[in-house]
């Protein structure tokens, strides 16, 4: 018997739209995992599908879309090479490029370029009109099969699946295109970045670095706890169990989506006496000085100004108390364990990922906690395995691999990597603890 645990992303889809009575939708996303599998196994549900400022691009699995597949993409920097290498594969495709864009994840791409993006879907939506729907659809709203959904306005059915980190998500749009379509907006843990988030904050990998970092902090019973950048929250409900005295959690995110999903999910565990989350900016937290004991960030450094996240945290935490901060190590190779040949395998450890200008993912954090004023300052590099290659973050990883090779080294490479599990150990995590 199948249970809902077991549900494949596509399934659950289905589900959502049979229960809206939805045949044929257009479709815009930015994960491609929120995607492939319905557009393997039915594509004949999709309409369109629309990429924005995707974190990653797997040709294989859009190729049978055709022409019915638009990419949205900014043209500067890494997204905007790796959106190129993936169009040349994919030559039906229409790419419209947003000039002047840098575009990782963590972009808010409809707020930043609305009448853009607007524009470009628009010219696809208008394109094909899916059948089959009808009647007043304004205001509903539910879960069906651990999906939440929000349905509003009239007309050919688009369904907006959630857009990586961006902040203000699809908000700037939605009353425009609920004025010409029935716009249906789905989210919760099973889809978008937050089930990369969720996966990664189970896996035994990761949570073994996260804990050694933990233990050499020695939390005390009643210290207050301040997590920058918590997302969807995942780590505090595991740090709400792992300590063994009672303390205080507070995350602060200034990503009102995953803020809403983050403290829905501690309700639903039962740890909403707590966890306290808040919105606020890693480089001006809403704390006065010396309010917490520990202040904590994992992988959050990369995405803004480095040395302003570290000197808010020194600033929030009290004399004497610790701050512990992780980032990504894009100075150090992965490891990565799928059967290709040596040049391949060099090719697709190569070290990749979305960094600001202004980030840190490097052994320069060293000399940044110095500059911050901290002291006794311990680092250390670690390897976080993802054992499980079923999971959203393994195939987060897995696309990483696919997209450093191209088509012909994928087929020439004599193993089809995109359907074999396998174990690894993708990332590399620079783990980093410091006393005041």
């Amino acid at each position: 018997m199948t249970t809902a645990a077991d549900l494949s992303v596509a399934d659950r889809l289905l589900r959502v739209l049979d229960h809206l009575e939805i045949e044929r939708a257009h479709f815009a996303a930015s994960m491609l995992a929120d995607v492939t599998g319905l557009a393997q196994a039915h594509p004949e549900r999709i309409a369109s599908l629309t990429l924005i400022c995707p974190p990653r691009l797997d040709p294989s699995a859009l190729r049978a879309l055709g022409a019915r597949l638009l990419i949205i993409a900014g043209d500067q920097g890494r997204p905007a090479a790796m959106a190129r290498e993936a169009a040349t594969s994919l030559p039906e495709a229409t790419v419209v490029w947003l000039s002047g864009y840098f575009s990782p994840p963590w972009a808010d791409v409809v707020a930043d370029r609305t009448a853009d993006v607007e524009t470009a879907l628009l010219n696809v939506l208008s394109s094909d009109q899916p059948h089959g729907d009808s009647g007043a659809h304004g205001g509903l709203q539910g879960a069906v099969a651990g999906i939440t959904y929000h349905s509003q306005g009239d007309g050919p059915p688009l369904v907006l699946l959630p857009l990586s980190l961006a902040c203000s998500q699809w908000d700037p749009l939605l009353s425009r295109l609920s004025t010409r379509f029935r716009t249906v907006t789905l989210g919760g843990p099973e889809l978008g970045f937050l089930a990369m988030l969720e996966a990664r904050g189970r896996s035994a990998g990761y949570l073994s670095v996260v804990q050694r970092i933990m233990d050499v902090v020695k939390l005390r019973p009643g210290e207050v706890i301040l997590e920058v950048g918590c997302g969807s929250g995942v780590l505090d409900r595991w740090l709400a169990r792992y300590t063994t005295e009672p303390n205080r959690i507070i995350g602060v995110d200034i990503n009102r989506y995953l803020l809403r999903e983050a403290t829905a999910l501690a309700i639903q565990e039962g740890l909403a006496d707590v966890i306290g989350f808040q919105e606020g900016d890693a480089e001006s937290l809403p704390f006065p000085d010396n309010h917490v004991d520990v202040a904590v960030s994992f992988t959050v450094l990369e995405e803004g100004n480095a040395d302003r996240m570290l000197a808010e945290l020194v600033r929030v935490t009290k004399p004497g108390g610790r701050v512990a901060v992780m980032v990504r190590a894009l100075d150090i190779p992965w490891v990565v364990n799928v059967p290709l040949r040596p040049e391949l395998k060099t090719k697709v450890e190569t070290p990749r990922g979305f960094v600001g200008a202004q980030g840190c993912a490097d052994a320069s954090l060293y000399r940044r906690l110095h500059q911050a004023g901290l002291r006794d300052v311990q680092m250390w590099p670690q390897f976080a395995a993802f054992e499980q290659p079923h999971t959203p973050q393994a195939q987060f990883a897995h696309g990483a691999i696919l997209g450093a090779l191209t088509a012909e080294e994928t087929q020439r490479s004599g193993t089809r990597v995109s359907r074999k599990p396998w174990r690894a150990e993708p990332i590399s995590l620079r783990s980093h603890f410091t006393a005041l």
